[in-house]
């Protein structure tokens, strides 16, 4: 459940930004509320629509760490410990998930962006895995949602 506060925060938040050279998006540059960038044919679009050095994404819940260099991608799924040098290329970064995950890795996930050295590093933490999947039970949200939380998928 929500605080009122919290509720208020987020509905004012918009799905897109722009701050110190990177573009920032829910999903996608294409679609900023529902596209999921989750194959290669995404990505090079979402770069293509784009200019920023470094473009963000979320909504697919799978830490991603994409280059294009030569008009070329590299990249795929970013396991814990992943580093990228962001002067190398232009770069599609999705840090994953804090809950929900859909990448195989139940642990959260998160994306250290150091913007002064044009660092990331994607990292994963444990937490009370019981604890949410009791609350989101409680809240008589699917049990699938629940069960998953488990897995990371």
């Amino acid at each position: 459940m929500l605080l009122d506060d919290t509720r208020v925060f987020l509905e004012g938040l918009e799905p897109e930004a722009r701050a110190q050279g990177a573009e920032l998006y829910h999903a996608s540059p294409r679609d900023p509320i529902w596209e999921y960038v989750i194959s290669p044919d995404t990505a090079l679009a979402a770069l293509e629509t784009t200019v920023a050095p470094v473009v963000l994404v979320g909504h697919s819940h799978v830490a991603l760490s994409i280059s294009l260099v030569d008009g070329s991608l590299e990249g795929s799924v970013a396991p814990d410990g992943t580093e990228a040098d962001l002067d190398a290329a232009r770069w599609l970064l999705n840090p994953g998930s804090v809950g929900q995950p859909r990448d195989g890795d139940p642990r959260a996930s998160w994306l250290l962006l150091e913007l002064q050295s044009w660092r990331a590093t994607w990292r994963r933490t444990e937490y009370p895995v019981d604890e949410a999947a009791d609350a989101i039970r409680a809240a008589g949200l699917p049990a699938q949602l629940a069960d998953r939380l488990y897995y990371g998928q």
